[in-house]
């Protein structure tokens, strides 16, 4: 029996398991779900192990000190964070958690400002460039610019927080803040909102193809 017809068996077993939830939570259903979260963590570390792990290992033997700490160390806090799974010395590791909190937010926040905030300020700034005047799409480039330049300020003034007490006891915002907060909620429910059909329209795809595959594999079973 050709593999890729055992292939496409398996898929069209585990596509209707997975569709199976329509009619409700179900042992088969949670089964698949198991053997994907399974396969899935199985990949990735074999990935790991493959790819990484044993790269770095490779580097153990050589003379260079610089590449050699830069393999130990990490090597180290590694087997250190192994210790949290026993809760008696589960601090030995706290440090290498630390680092890997850290180095992720800073990576975070990082990426943010440079991939993100700062290419939208450049942007807008070459859209009011007195240079661009001259394209035959300024006036287009103007409103995008200035629409940019609105939703960014308007969404970051959305989440200043600091307010002040009223006469009468209660904590307020600062009314012209408050006005700016409620135009940059609009332009983050926007946001939601085009993330979100992004997301409903990669799973419809998926889906789309996954019937097609279905009524392939189908036909083939009906050809035979």
């Amino acid at each position: 029996m050709p593999t890729e017809f055992i292939s496409a068996l398996i898929g069209l077993v585990l596509t209707l398991v997975i569709f199976s939830y329509l009619l409700g939570d179900n042992p088969l259903f949670r089964m698949a779900i198991y053997l994907f979260v399974g396969v899935s963590s199985g990949y990735a570390a074999t990935v790991i192990v493959h790819d990484v792990l044993l790269p770095r290992l490779g580097l153990l033997q050589t003379n260079d000190i610089n590449q050699l700490l830069l393999t130990v160390i990490p090597l180290i806090l590694s087997i250190s964070l192994i210790a949290k799974f026993l809760p008696r010395i589960s601090w030995i590791g706290n440090f290498a958690m630390a680092v890997l909190v850290g180095v992720g937010a800073a990576a975070a926040v990082g990426g943010a400002v440079i991939g993100t905030l700062l290419p939208q300020a450049q942007a807008s700034m070459n859209a009011f460039s007195p240079t661009a005047a001259g394209n035959p799409n300024f006036a287009f480039r103007l409103l995008d610019g200035t629409v940019m330049l609105v939703g960014t300020i308007v969404t970051l003034a959305s989440f200043q927080f600091s307010a002040a007490r009223a006469q009468d006891g209660t904590v307020k915002r600062n009314s012209i803040f408050e006005g700016i907060a409620w135009f940059g909620r609009i332009f983050i429910a926007i946001t939601f909102g085009v993330l979100f059909a992004g997301v409903y329209m990669a799973a419809l795809t998926a889906m789309i193809e996954r019937l097609s595959s279905i009524i392939n594999f189908t036909r083939t079973l009906i050809g035979l």
